[in-house]
């Protein structure tokens, strides 16, 4: 990279920190000050930077376009199918991706079982909300007045024996994924059927999507099935890299302290 354009783009975190004037921004490239003005200059031609009348610049309001146009243009989907694939072919198991959409929890990517029992869940289909692993970390990311008046709007209808069986209840668990950072589904939604989940977090640390991995009980235990969740919160980790361009994702300490 040449040093100007290195020049031009270590501005652009100063200025995030705050506004800053001509001889603060030269200080910290240290630069004299004609050439901080220079780049400064060209920054606001392309709408990056902004003057205000105090004589310091800000970010501009291009720059906040530009960054929303990127996010919209993310396909989480895309990025996370390789990842996904890989799992699958790493653990056998059923590997779903899931996103909440209007008060809906959505399967929108699939990657089926090497084994001859299949799941009947489908892309593009609601999960059952108030069970499903990816439902309870996509919940539990909410704000808190969100989920709250979301738990007691939903039915619970008794699936199996394990299934959630009231608002407190639900509630309860989703405090407890908010805190661990990831969620079960161990026969709550089927008897049958085992599902360990880990999220996937966008650059501002909130969830963008939820991925699991889902077995019958008559190809592992439940048991067996939980000691892949390290390897399963590892894809959902590589995802969220990818997905939001950090090279380090929140560890759940992190991810609690940004969280309101």
């Amino acid at each position: 990279m040449s040093q100007t354009v290195d020049r031009a783009l270590s501005i652009l975190p100063l200025l995030a920190e705050g506004p800053a004037n001509l001889e603060q921004v030269a200080g910290r490239l240290g630069v004299h000050k004609s050439t901080a003005l220079r780049l400064l200059r060209t920054l606001h031609e392309h709408g990056m930077v902004y003057r205000q009348s105090d004589q310091r610049y800000r970010l501009g309001a291009r720059l906040f376009a530009l960054a929303q146009q990127a996010v919209e243009n993310l396909d989480v989907r895309e990025i996370a199918h390789p990842h996904l694939v890989e799992l699958n072919e790493k653990c056998g198991h059923t590997v779903h991706l899931a996103v909440y959409e209007e008060n809906e929890v959505l399967y929108i990517d699939k990657v089926e079982s090497r084994y001859p029992v299949r799941m009947y869940s489908r892309i593009g289909k609601p999960v059952a909300i108030t069970v499903a692993a990816v439902a309870k970390l996509l919940l539990a990311d909410l704000p808190e007045p969100e989920r709250r008046a979301l738990a007691e709007k939903l039915d619970y209808p008794l699936y199996t024996s394990r299934s959630t069986p009231n608002a407190t209840a639900f509630l309860a668990e989703l405090a407890k994924v908010r805190e661990q950072g990831w969620a079960t589904d161990l026969g709550g939604h089927e008897e049958s059927i085992n599902c360990v989940g880990a999220p996937v977090r966008g650059a501002d640390g909130r969830l963008v999507a939820a991925m699991s991995v889902s077995a019958p009980n008559v190809v592992v235990t439940a048991e067996e099935l939980l000691t892949l969740l390290p390897l399963v919160r590892r894809t959902a980790d590589a995802i969220s890299r990818e997905y939001s361009g950090n090279t380090r994702v929140p560890d759940t300490q992190d991810q609690k302290e940004a969280r309101p």
